[in-house]
């Protein structure tokens, strides 16, 4: 894999040192009380940029208020490592702070973490998404000892075969969402209808990287999803405006929903 950062600023290169450095410190903190051998085993075995950074195709528009994100692949050695309540929760908090407060790093962090078996698994499944990652990534980290799988490209026909069965599964879910928000709207059942807006458009976002790169995280979270949706399709970055205050908060709201419209008597 590559390891040159040359291609970027000398801030852009301090960020990633910051990202490394509290990938390794969050994750340290989370198995330090580990009694299972496995769990003292635990290790992460490779840190990688993938996306817009590490090709050098990176936007920052601070009138339009787009940011390209900081794209990361963490792989660990085992699964169970992967549980993102669990182990990198606080990892995630930690960058929210050095972006929004500190503002230590120049731009958002989204990370998805993979067991080495995993990844190995999609790339020998011709996962267009891994593929892509590790031939343009750069190892901001590697362990010795722990090669990454010969990739296994699909043909084109079996590739449009699957994306076109997650396709068909993922955008008629959408449309059956938005027909219950539709109705609940209808009726005045405005926290209801804030949640199916939320699943309608989750499922849009799931059915767009699914469909374009057989791949989504598990995840609920709207702003993630987004962050991984809109460089696939730059169209739908003006969907949300970050430009205005009223955009800033319809998508939070919107967000918001996933758990407050259902559980909190604050949400309106």
């Amino acid at each position: 894999m590559r390891t040159d950062l040359d291609h970027l600023p000398d801030k852009k290169r301090r960020d990633l040192e910051r990202i490394v450095q509290i990938l390794f410190a969050e994750f340290e903190d989370a198995t330090a009380l580990a009694t299972q051998k496995w769990k003292k085993q635990g290790r992460i075995l490779k840190i990688i940029l993938y996306g817009s950074y590490a090709r050098g195709d990176w936007v920052e528009d601070p009138v339009g208020g787009y940011y390209s994100d900081y794209d990361i692949l963490v792989v660990v050695n085992d699964k169970r490592l992967t549980d993102p309540v669990e182990y990198w929760a606080k990892a995630d908090d930690h960058f929210l702070r050095e972006v929004t407060i500190s503002k230590r790093i120049s731009a958002p962090v989204t990370f998805i973490v993979h067991s080495l078996n995993e990844v190995n698994d999609h790339l020998t499944h011709g996962r267009p998404f891994f593929i892509d990652a590790i031939e343009q990534g750069i190892a901001l980290y590697e362990a010795e000892g722990y090669p990454f799988a010969l990739p296994r490209p699909l043909s084109e026909r079996a590739a449009r075969t699957e994306a076109q069965r997650h396709f068909d599964k993922w955008f008629p879910g959408s449309v059956r969402r938005f027909d219950l928000a539709k109705g609940a709207i209808e009726k005045g059942y405005a926290n209801e209808a804030a949640f199916d807006l939320h699943q309608t458009a989750e499922q849009l976002y799931h059915c767009v990287l699914l469909t374009l790169t057989l791949y989504s995280p598990k995840s609920h979270k709207l702003n993630f999803l987004r962050s991984q949706a809109e460089p696939l399709v730059l169209d739908l970055i003006q969907v949300w405006p970050r430009d205005t205050k009223f955009g800033r908060r319809c998508f939070e709201l919107l967000q918001q929903a996933y758990v407050n419209a259902r559980y909190s008597p604050h949400y309106k």
